[in-house]
């Protein structure tokens, strides 16, 4: 199969090679001799009635400080594409949103993945909230009364934004710290949006598993442990990880979110699970493909493109 494929992405001269989730994409995507084309969610376009993008024909190699080229710039009509894959990291901000509407304008004659529509109505933090028997003690919400009684009943908390991602703004609040109100003025003062708030899960000291979903179906997953002093797992706050399988708790939930995924034409998927629960469904720019790879011994890039393949039969 033959295939015009564009990346929106970052700027592929930021990534890091040894762990970035879509250069693997489109090195399999090169591998089996599809066109790859690269542009910012910047140069989003709707113009005319078309949705256009100025972007680079893009090349790429498995070279550290040598690992693309791009060609001339140029108009890159994406009705023309036969897959747009959304690949810009959060902030899942109203710029964010609104790339997910102009997305809307070319699919599913396009394909793009994950699915625009969807991937807007599922922000990490809110799409779980879908299941709440999976759920550990949960609250959302900017008033601080309600935020105060959550603290009162549960003690040790995570205060994190809700639209945050990458562990960034992420507090874990001891029930003998005085710091929870100005924490929250601090908060209220950068942005008007609620607040996660979450009982503290001791269990993340083990560490905090990513498990990647493929049309639903689990096919791997990576413990995240904590460097010493740190409530956060994310690996680029010093996370560490580790080989694991899954549990049969890890295979519930997953059946249980699996089809939804599948469905609402989400087919990269990460979700996080801490203990016996889950703590993220991640949608937008799911991560950690080449660390499953190189502890089981798969290349699950590969997977995902035989279920884009499928998709477009």
């Amino acid at each position: 199969m033959t295939l015009k494929v564009a990346f929106q992405m970052d700027h592929i001269s930021s990534i890091q090679v040894e762990g970035d989730s879509t250069f693997v994409l489109a090195l399999e995507a090169q591998r089996r001799g599809y066109q790859l084309f690269h542009y910012l969610p910047t140069a989003l376009t709707l113009s005319h009635g078309r949705v256009v993008a100025t972007g680079e024909k893009m090349t790429v190699r498995y070279q550290k400080g040598d690992h693309f080229k791009l060609g001339e710039p140029q108009s890159l009509d994406l009705g023309e594409m036969d897959v747009v894959f959304l690949r810009q990291d959060p902030p899942f901000d109203m710029s964010y949103i609104t790339t997910t509407h102009l997305l809307e304008g070319v699919h599913p004659n396009t394909l793009v993945v994950n699915a625009p529509g969807e991937v807007r109505n599922a922000p990490e933090k809110l799409f779980m909230i879908r299941y709440p028997e999976l759920l550990p003690p949960t609250m959302i919400t900017r008033d601080r009364d309600q935020i105060r009684a959550f603290r009162d009943e549960y003690k040790d908390i995570i205060v994190k934004p809700l639209f945050g991602n990458g562990g960034a703004g992420v507090f874990h609040l001891k029930p003998e710290d005085e710091n929870l109100v100005s924490l929250l003025e601090m908060f209220e003062g950068i942005s008007r949006e609620p607040l996660m708030i979450q009982k503290y899960l001791p269990e993340v000291r083990q560490g905090d598993k990513r498990i990647i979903l493929i049309d639903g179906e689990p096919v791997g997953a990576i413990n995240r442990v904590p460097a010493a002093g740190e409530a956060r797992s994310n690996m680029h706050v010093g996370g560490r990880p580790e080989k694991i399988d899954l549990t049969s708790r890890e295979r519930d939930i997953c059946a249980a979110i699996g089809p939804d995924l599948k469905a609402l034409g989400q087919i990269f998927v990460g979700i996080d699970v801490i203990g016996d629960w889950l703590t993220e469904i991640n949608v937008t720019s799911p991560t950690g493909l080449q660390e499953i790879n190189r502890f089981d011994g798969v290349c699950l890039e590969a997977d995902i493109w035989d279920a884009v393949e499928q998709r477009l039969d």
